[in-house]
């Protein structure tokens, strides 16, 4: 291996699927950290390093910091969600909390962006800061040509992996940060000791801030040199602005990235390996039906408008921002809005959805919907239909605190959702059901539709009349169809034979 081509960048997920959108509180300072990192390490005996445990950041978030439980909570929840975790011991997660009866019994179980150039400059603007909170206590002082004299143990540079990975050469294998550091031909660069097993604060940070470069799995990479995906249905010719791309042919499955861009009344649709684990980014999207039925591993939808997506579970953090009149139908583990307008959220989620801030009108509504690989899909990204928050959202906002900016959907404006494609599966009703107040609405509306049908076929109309009211009811579902927006959906399916089936790509 050539030791001169050695290439490290910052992990794109960590700020994606970690940063919470939303200003830290003012104690989340670099003085309390510092403070953080030593009470931490001393108590290493009570289960608090190297391993953060939620009984010690319960203690801290709500003692020290003067966090919320909720708020405490939730910021632990987000990191853990990062953690490598199989999809069977996520679901089995799921059922211990669907079994609890108390909140105490909860608490006992509980003892457990897409910019990557701004990821970049963060982690190189911070980078000192960094290593001097993974300098053991006593060598933390407020010298900093001191803490550049100190030493960095291996265990540091482990966590530092959190954030940064790399490779060798043009080698296509990525290894954490560690990895790299400690490999024996590059002991001087990185100022490894074999003798005291530690790094040389000064060398250490010279090393990294020398290799690191742009993420060749990132956004920006993906824009640049990604291949267009081909769609199972498309109408063709009315989006030339589209830009749709992902990485799939150069990146490993836990790096894959899709971004579309700019789509513009179209419906598309598509389930394949592409999608199966990625991260999809959609943006300033308009007046169009997206289907993504495969396992995800995060989405991000922003500043789109008057459009409906349909996606299949989310293994990690469903986030919207700055959208108008969007729907989005999805089993998530996480969902946060920022700054959306008047948006339907119709979710199955084991998480309280959180409504950060700049929010007016959000409705929330429960999953009502399927297609026949769904419960597969939700087995592979560790999802189960219990315990479901969909209707117990978190306001984490400063602006605004009262539970007026959201609603929930009331049982006489709901409606089961349709997916119109044909897909191989078991799947063939909604995952967990209705609650009973939707399940009675909509059992009442069909006792109302039969009644109707009855009342129609005991006028014993004569052919001429039965033809009148043929046309206006049809005249009437044109308008409806209209006026609601699924003309255009209806149109852009046609034809049937085109967008009938969910080919891979």
């Amino acid at each position: 291996m050539d030791q001169s081509g050695v290439l490290l960048w910052v992990k794109a997920e960590p700020f994606i699927v970690g940063a919470l959108q939303v200003p830290p509180p003012s104690k989340f300072s670099l003085h309390y950290l510092r403070k953080i990192s030593t009470y931490v390490r001393t108590r290493a005996t009570e289960g608090a390093y190297p391993r953060l445990y939620w009984s010690t950041w319960r203690h801290i978030a709500c003692g020290k910091l003067q966090l919320a439980k909720d708020l405490a909570w939730l910021y632990f929840e987000i990191f853990d969600s990062l953690a490598v975790k199989t999809p069977e011991e996520r679901l089995e997660w799921s059922e211990i909390l669907s079994n609890c009866t108390s909140e105490e019994e909860v608490e006992k179980q509980r003892n457990q962006n897409w910019n990557d150039y701004s990821h970049q400059a963060f982690v190189c603007d911070h980078l000192s800061d960094l290593l001097e909170l993974l300098l053991d206590p006593e060598q933390l002082t407020a010298s900093s040509h001191s803490a550049h004299s100190s030493l960095v143990s291996r265990e540091a540079v482990v966590a530092l992996s959190f954030l940064i990975e790399g490779a060798v050469s043009r080698a296509r294998k990525i290894h954490p940060l560690h990895e790299l550091a400690l490999w024996p031909p590059l002991h001087a660069q990185s100022g490894f000791s074999k003798v005291s097993k530690t790094f040389s604060f000064y060398k250490l940070e010279a090393w990294l801030r020398a290799c690191l470069t742009g993420n060749p799995f990132g956004t920006s990479a993906c824009l640049k040199s990604g291949k267009k995906l081909a769609w199972a249905h498309q109408v063709e010719g009315t989006t030339k602005r589209a830009k749709i791309a992902c990485n799939s042919h150069v990146a490993p499955r836990m790096h894959r990235i899709v971004v579309m861009s700019q789509v513009h009344k179209q419906t598309l649709a598509k389930s394949s390996d592409t999608l199966v684990g990625a991260h999809v980014k959609i943006h300033r999207c308009s007046e169009s039906f997206i289907y993504l039925l495969s396992p995800l591993r995060s989405m991000t939808i922003e500043k789109c408008r008057n459009s409906t997506f349909v996606l299949g579970p989310v293994q990690t953090a469903l986030h919207l921002h700055g959208c108008d009149n969007v729907k989005v139908i999805a089993v998530c583990h996480r969902l946060s809005l920022s700054s959306t307008t008047g948006c339907v959220f119709h979710i199955l989620t084991p998480t309280r959805p959180l409504i950060l801030s700049g929010n007016h009108t959000v409705t929330l509504a429960p999953f009502h919907t399927h297609y026949p690989m769904l419960e597969d899909h939700m087995a592979r990204t560790g999802l189960a239909t219990v315990p479901n928050h969909w209707d117990n959202p978190m306001i984490v906002c400063r602006e605004n605190s009262n539970t007026s900016v959201f609603r929930l959907l009331p049982p006489c404006e709901f409606y089961v959702f349709i997916i119109p494609f044909e897909m191989e599966g078991d799947t063939t009703e909604i995952p967990g059901g209705l609650p009973s107040v939707y399940q009675k609405a909509l059992r009442q509306r069909e006792q109302k539709i039969q009644i109707w049908q009855k009342t129609v076929k005991e006028a014993h109309l004569t052919k001429d009349q039965r033809k009148q009211f043929q046309v206006l009811v049809e005249n009437k579902f044109y308008e409806w169809l209209i006026n609601t927006g699924h003309r255009q959906q209806l149109d852009s399916l046609v034809p049937p034979v085109a967008g009938s089936k969910q080919a891979a790509g």
